[in-house]
């Protein structure tokens, strides 16, 4: 009997998606095929699969041990995500060449169905990165008697949602979500020299490995504005600087983190540059419109921090009580603690957060009598 060949050997992915992309997250169902097409008969030992997901980073750094000495350090680290194995085609030991344990494909195309869970917990996002990457696979391996196996490996996506309504984002951060960000800023020169305001976006890739780190940073977006003569000004009404596709902020990884800042600054031929620095997620998760005010950059591109400039009656209104606002049930609950959020804003924020408002009068009803002041004295501060 003359064996046949294999002429392709290749695995496929059920996408859920309009792109055809195989995209998944955690929790998801990963399903595919690992198709086989050969010409004649073969006979097959197993038909197995591997799938692996894992974050891995690696650096090198020269060291100086002496005059004449100098050695390599190697910096690496890996994290597992995902590990899972399964048998398509015959047993787990492939030791046994006999007749009875083989299986014979027939000439044709063949497909072989596989699935399997991503884990429910948090996963890092699929990345890139110059000393470290983020990566998921199936790998299928065909084996046969006599013969070595054939291996055949495909990568797939995965795209972990990162919710910027969550407080920590919204208090740490300012958060953009789409691909346009707007400007708002207004640049006075009142230097003697032509200064020109310029923008831009730099993503950080930080690594971690045997307690050392590594940084790079790069520079995703920026525009120019109007070159300034001493004396004028020059406002950015919600300027656009638009975002290339970029990989999510990577905020969960233990050795590789992703993140985002922007960068308003002043160009000062021959002195130092003048610059302002705000922090940016990319997220996956729209931002409800409630927050759009914690910050100056809105995600949803429209709002802007007008409404700090609003001005004041003449006579301030009583504000409402302190039960319309929030309910008993709302003021039972347990406060969160502080070791659950990082920051001294938020901290801040949650031991106050379901305090009663101070009584509201327009005159002080515990004046300061500590001194003894005398009587028809006019006071100095008109609210007394």
């Amino acid at each position: 009997m003359v064996l046949g060949k294999v002429k392709s050997f290749t695995v496929s992915y059920d996408c859920l998606n309009d792109s055809n992309i195989p995209l998944f997250s955690s929790g998801d169902s990963v399903s595919g095929r690992v198709i086989i097409e050969v010409t004649g008969e073969i006979r097959v030992k197993s038909l197995k699969i591997h799938a692996k997901g894992f974050a891995k980073v690696r650096w090198t750094e020269s060291r100086n041990a002496g005059s004449n000495t100098a050695y390599t350090q190697n910096y690496t680290e890996e994290v597992e995500y995902l590990n899972h194995r399964d048998i398509l085609i015959g047993h787990e030991r492939d030791e046994d060449n006999s007749e009875e344990s083989l299986t014979t494909i027939h000439s044709g195309r063949h497909e072989y169905a596989f699935s399997f869970e991503l884990p429910q917990t948090p996963l890092a996002t699929s990345f890139e990165g110059k000393h470290g990457s983020v990566r998921y696979w199936v790998k299928a391996e065909l084996h046969r008697p006599w013969l070595l196996p054939m291996k055949v490996k495909k990568e797939f996506t995965v795209f972990e949602h990162i919710d910027i309504n969550t407080p920590l984002l919204l208090i740490r951060c300012r958060v953009i979500l789409e691909r346009v960000i707007q400007i708002f800023a207004e640049i006075e020169n009142c230097s003697s020299r032509v200064v020109v305001p310029k923008a831009a976006v730099y993503q950080t890739q930080t690594f971690y490995a045997k307690g050392k780190m590594k940084e790079v940073k790069q520079l995703v977006a920026n525009l120019r504005g109007e070159s300034l003569s001493s004396g004028k000004t020059e406002t950015w009404s919600g300027k656009m600087l638009k975002i290339p596709p970029v990989s999510p902020s990577i905020l969960d990884c233990s050795i590789i983190r992703v993140d985002y800042s922007l960068m308003v600054y002043v160009d000062i031929p021959g002195a130092v540059n003048m610059s302002l620095s705000l922090p940016l997620v990319i997220g996956t998760i729209p931002l409800h419109p409630f927050g759009s005010r914690t910050s100056s950059v809105s995600s949803q591109c429209s709002m802007t921090m007008s409404w700090l400039g609003m001005a004041l009656p003449e006579r301030p209104e009583a504000p409402p009580s302190y039960a319309d606002i929030v309910t008993e049930e709302r003021r039972l609950e347990a406060p969160v603690t502080r070791d659950e959020f990082e920051g001294t804003l938020f901290a801040y924020i949650q031991e106050f957060r379901f305090q009663p408002p101070p009584l509201y009068s327009e005159i002080d009803p515990n004046p300061d009598r500590a001194n003894g002041t005398e009587e028809g004295r006019p006071d100095t501060c008109p609210s007394r």
